[in-house]
């Protein structure tokens, strides 16, 4: 592996696309671009549904089974790549930050899709047959609508993208139920937005609470009471994803990533790194670069 973590652009990919979108059968796509299997990150948005293939795959650190029926999501800046135990199938489709920008006066659209939330847990899901067959259907019609002869109706191929997102996102509202618009949920989406903005400066939930207008104990009951987890460790998990996603650059020190996580000195920030991860922010960056 390099010594910096691969940063590719839709434009740098090989396969067919269109003015911010790249479509492909998976297969074509990964034979094309052998580079992904090993660590990288993308400026893009990028979606697979696997048809064939098993193997493990691993988003922001996290491990994930690939198998028939999956399909997942990514947005901007995450950490991914795969390892496949027997050859994949299925569709792929990356598209660009702006893409839906001349469709869509909403420039947050996506957000309301908890697919795209960057938290890997909720950007994996196992699809039943029923909503396999619509989203198959619909890839189908997005892939046909490239290789025509005629210009790409790229209107087109954005509805139908937008379709995909939600006949998804239907079905994840029956497995997650609270992701409907309460004042709690929204309560809840404004305290991550705020997490994902201030967490190299704000680390403390009371900070958090402050700016949402409610008690710390109630942020830490919302977030119990939905994620299972404390409003801390949602902030902590944060801090330590960008320190992972740091670490993979050797080039950087661990002094100038505690600089820039706004860690008092470097031994603070190692103790809490090892606190939580179990190991050092230098034993994890061998990990990650030898693959052990």
């Amino acid at each position: 592996m390099s010594s910096k973590i691969p940063i590719y652009a839709i434009e740098t990919l090989k396969s067919y696309k269109n003015e911010g979108i790249l479509v492909s059968e998976f297969g074509h796509y990964l034979s094309q671009n052998e580079q992904l299997l090993k660590p990288h990150k993308h400026t893009f948005y990028h979606l697979v549904f696997f048809t064939e293939g098993e193997g493990e795959q691993q988003i922001d650190f996290k491990k994930f089974d690939i198998k028939p029926g999956l399909i997942y999501f990514m947005i901007p800046g995450q950490v991914h790549h795969w390892n496949f135990s027997t050859k994949p199938s299925g569709y792929l489709i990356n598209f660009a930050r702006t893409y839906f920008s001349s469709l869509l006066l909403a420039t947050d659209y996506l957000s309301r899709f908890h697919f795209f939330s960057g938290q890997p847990n909720a950007q994996v899901l196992a699809l039943p047959p029923e909503i396999q067959q619509k989203i198959t259907a619909i890839f189908e019609d997005i892939l046909k609508e490239g290789l025509h002869e005629a210009p790409v109706n790229d209107d087109l191929v954005k509805i139908l993208l937008l379709r995909v997102f939600i006949e998804i996102a239907r079905f994840q509202a029956t497995l997650e139920p609270f992701n409907k618009e309460t004042y709690n949920h929204t309560l809840l989406a404004n305290f991550m937005a705020l997490i994902e903005s201030n967490y190299t400066d704000l680390k403390l939930p009371k900070q958090y609470a402050a700016l949402l207008y409610i008690t710390p104990n109630h942020l830490n009951a919302l977030c119990n009471d939905f994620l299972g987890v404390s409003a801390g460790s949602l902030i902590r998990d944060r801090v330590l994803l960008e320190a992972k996603r740091l670490l993979v650059n050797v080039d950087l020190r661990i002094s100038e990533i505690a600089d820039q996580l706004n860690f008092t000195d470097q031994s603070y920030f190692i103790k809490f790194f090892k606190k939580y991860e179990k190991m050092t922010p230098e034993k994890f960056r061998k990990s990650i670069i030898h693959g052990n």
